[in-house]
């Protein structure tokens, strides 16, 4: 896909959606070192307990719908024309479950690690996803699969 001359974020469609993810994660950590957060005395065990489940949650997302698009032999790259629909699995409750498990081991290793600036500018990296590279997929999406996405989409939500 080439990126659009019009709309800067656009030219972010060069780096890989995970990597979104990890640049701006390591952008929160620069500013935890910069800006250290105040979480208290108390080593937070509640917190790094909860933050493993959700990274876990996370990981066992990912690979579930990693899985599914390998096994459907189509492609995972924003932009990129898929050669079939996935809509099983958890693509049943969702359109995007490997966003949403991007976000959900984000926010787990930021609670492992007790960081609050990667949380801070976690809505950074969803609304450059909702706004920039989900209507990019979704207008793909149309274009190959016409009425049967349009139809999907109808019936299952963007996110959850």
């Amino acid at each position: 896909m080439t990126p659009s001359s019009r709309n800067p974020f656009h030219l972010l469609l060069l780096v890989p959606v995970p990597w979104v993810f990890v640049l701006t994660y390591l952008i929160g950590v620069g500013l935890e070192r910069v800006h250290r957060t105040y979480i208290g005395a108390s080593p937070l065990l509640g917190v790094q307990i909860f933050g493993g489940v959700l990274f876990l949650i996370g990981a066992v997302l990912a690979g579930w719908s990693l899985i599914l698009f390998r096994k459907a032999r189509t492609t995972t790259i924003p932009g990129q024309a898929s050669s079939q629909l996935v809509t099983w699995g958890p693509y049943r409750a969702s359109r995007n479950p490997m966003y949403i498990s991007l976000s959900l081991a984000y926010l787990g290793e930021a609670g492992l690690l007790k960081q609050a600036w990667p949380i801070l500018l976690l809505p950074l990296t969803l609304c450059y996803l909702n706004w920039v590279v989900i209507p990019l997929e979704e207008t793909r999406l149309t274009e190959v699969f016409g009425q049967t996405y349009l139809d999907y989409k109808a019936r299952v939500r963007r996110w959850i």
